[in-house]
């Protein structure tokens, strides 16, 4: 275990009981803290600890990183520099700093005034720039609902899903961070009753509740990576919102799958939380049956207990419970997801992000999309300001959040907030 991890540590900046960010987890993000550009930080209980300050007054000379790569408007080349024992070092260094029996940071009221800002007073950028994003389908539960309801609830599965991680190559440059808001896209659709396509905005926008791993450089093209190496190459983790225009992809997906109805937006939420805070949280998989290829093979301890929650608020301010689902419900890990990546030899670099696929439990209300809790519209859920939803409407704000607790410590993700404007 990090030293970081002890849930014995307590930090001399104040945390109250019910963060997601204890000295734990130091999750890392960019921060464009008053008066300064955005850069890379770390958020600590309701404050954000800006890393190029702290930098600059030579706390962090000795970990084999330049200066300058704490300036910069993205985590890339932060985590190109380190990897992963450095980015290890680094985060262990910070606890290091804010650990309440060390006053080399605390003591020095001018630099934390420079240092330490108020979350409320910082604006949070996406923490990398995302080179390449891959979705995958790695849901059993979800991945039976959409066959059951578009094909056969007795063939709900394709034959190759319980082969290989299915996935696909998605559009990074329409990720974006919580708080900015997304338009209904318009597209060709194909009515029910009709037998000609019409052109306009999408009337079933849907939520896709996943997580997403974030990359280091990995191996040089045409090499691949095991399953036991996977995890020295996956930095850490965001929560990721991957909207989908249903009727539109109703239409549009045969025979190369998502486009338009995919492409359009996806949210995550700002800050990174690293494999190593969330060791806490290890689990076992599901039993794949049948075996897997040898390439797939991997050992225990392959997935992370996490609790998601959706929320859509109707404008009003008030958070209406949609889902309660865990990122334990996946069939594919993450190690497996990523050693079928690169299998044929795909490189990867840092920052590229990789999303779960939607995330459905074995309980209706545990279901990860709209299009499963509403069950393609036949059962609107009811909000509590006594409207209905089958999908999202105009107006409405998806909020998505991820945590758990051990050892008396809890780990979350913050959220990931989108507000829904009528197409452009």
């Amino acid at each position: 275990m990090s030293k970081a991890n002890d849930p014995t540590l307590k930090s001399w900046v104040p945390v109250p009981a019910d963060s997601d960010f204890p000295i734990q987890n130091l999750p890392f993000g960019i921060a464009q803290c008053p008066g300064g550009e955005p850069r890379p930080a770390v958020a600590i209980g309701e404050h954000v600890l800006d890393l190029g300050v702290v930098a600059e007054a030579g706390l962090l000379d000795d970990l084999g990183v330049d200066r300058l790569l704490y300036q910069e408007p993205a985590l890339n080349g932060l985590m190109r520099a380190g990897s992963k024992a450095g980015m290890r070092a680094l985060r262990e260094r910070i606890s290091d700093l804010l650990n309440a029996e060390n006053g080399t940071l605390r003591d020095d009221a001018d630099l934390v005034a420079s240092a330490l800002h108020p979350a409320a007073d910082v604006a949070m950028a996406l923490p990398v720039d995302v080179g390449d994003y891959t979705d995958f389908y790695s849901s059993e539960q979800h991945a039976f609902n959409v066959g059951a309801m578009f094909r056969d609830p007795d063939n709900a599965l394709l034959p190759n899903w319980k082969r290989l991680p299915v996935g696909y190559h998605g559009r990074a440059s329409s990720i974006i961070p919580s708080g900015v808001p997304i338009h209904r896209p318009r597209g060709q659709m194909l009515p029910a009753d009709a037998d000609e396509p019409v052109f306009g905005p999408c009337r079933l926008l849907d939520f896709e509740l996943e997580m997403a791993f974030v990359t280091f450089d990995g191996k040089p093209l045409g090499e691949s990576i095991s399953t036991g190496e996977a995890e020295d190459y996956i930095f850490g983790l965001v929560i990721f919102n991957d909207w989908s225009a249903r009727d539109i992809q109703k239409w549009e997906y045969v025979p190369l799958g998502p486009f338009l109805a995919k492409n359009f937006a996806s949210s995550i939420s700002p800050w990174i939380v690293t494999l190593d805070a969330l060791e806490p949280f290890r689990t076992d998989g599901p039993v794949q049956d049948p075996a897997v290829l040898p390439y797939l093979e991997q050992d225990g301890g392959s997935h992370v207990d996490l609790d998601l929650e959706v929320f859509i608020d109707t404008g009003n301010g008030e958070e209406n419970r949609v889902s309660l689902s865990n990122f334990k419900h996946m069939y594919w890990s993450m190690r497996q997801q990523l050693a079928h990546h690169t299998v044929n030899g795909c490189n990867l670099n840092a920052g590229d992000m990789m999303a779960s696929g939607t995330i459905s439990g074995n309980d209706p209300s545990a279901y990860g999309s709209m299009l499963e809790l509403s069950w393609r519209g036949t059962k609107p859920l009811t909000m509590a300001d006594g409207s209905e939803r089958k999908f999202i409407n105009d107006g409405d704000s998806v909020i998505m959040r991820a945590h758990n607790s051990a050892n008396g410590v809890r780990i979350g993700f913050g959220e990931v907030r989108s507000l829904v404007l009528p197409p452009a």
